[in-house]
Parts: C-alpha cells; sequence; structure tokens
C-alpha cells in the first residue's frame, strides 16, 4: 500500500508528538494539564522506542536475506 506512512516517517511524528507535548507540559496552567501532558509524551516516546526496534529488527531481517 503506497499510501502507507514509512517507519522512519512514523517515528518522526512520535519524536515531534513527544516534543510538542514536553513543550506543552512546561507551560500547562494546572496539575491535571501537566500531567495529562506528561502520559502523552511518554506515549509518543515508547511509540517512538518500538518503531526504532521495528526498523533494526526490519534491517537485521533484510541483512540476512542477503
Amino acid at each position: 500500500m503506497p499510501d502507507d506512512p514509512s517507519v522512519d516517517q512514523l517515528r518522526s511524528r512520535q519524536l515531534k508528538q513527544e516534543r510538542a507535548e514536553r513543550e506543552a507540559l512546561s507551560d500547562a496552567d494546572s496539575q491535571a494539564d501537566a500531567e495529562r501532558h506528561r502520559r502523552r509524551a511518554d506515549k509518543a516516546r515508547y511509540l517512538r522506542e518500538k518503531l526504532e526496534q521495528r526498523a533494526r529488527a526490519d534491517q537485521e531481517a533484510a541483512t540476512e536475506d542477503d
């Protein structure tokens, strides 16, 4: 499916999301807002790390096929 984003594109999106949430965290007006932004940033970091693992696994699989 050519419209599906690549792993690199997804990682980039998650990094941007994490950065945006960290910035929003510093500007939060309340403890509840701060906690929400912290959770969102943590989730984006987690997803980015999983995408990095997937990319490494894909590279290793491609290397083994050669």
